[in-house]
């Protein structure tokens, strides 16, 4: 019996549902967080930053199931990845959350 460094299947998986994790959280967090801002009559770049994080988690999300076949195929053809464009998408979102959260407090102060 040989041991093998990874498993087949199971690292992608998991990085696939630690991506799914991400744009789901940006998505519904983006989402709820831009009701509230409009509920509570935040300025527009509020609303645009919470809607962009919103944007962002839907587009990781759709990708999902390419990363997942690009990581398969690096796993066995034993080349590197390279995730630049979801991982900026992934930023992108973050920081528009915080954009946005920056510009509730300045707002409700």
């Amino acid at each position: 019996m040989s041991e093998e460094i990874w498993d087949r299947g199971l690292q992608s998986e998991r990085t696939r549902l630690a991506w799914v994790r991400t744009a789901v959280t940006l998505a519904t967090g983006g989402l709820g967080a831009t009701g509230l801002a409009a509920r509570a009559g935040l300025p527009l770049p509020a609303l645009a930053a919470f809607a962009l994080a919103v944007l962002c988690g839907a587009v990781l999300l759709i990708r999902t199931h390419v990363r997942f076949r690009r990581v398969q195929q690096a796993l066995h053809g034993g080349h590197p990845l390279d995730n630049g464009a979801d991982a900026l998408l992934a930023w992108l979102g973050t920081l528009a959350v915080v954009a946005g959260a920056l510009t509730f407090v300045i707002a409700v102060r």
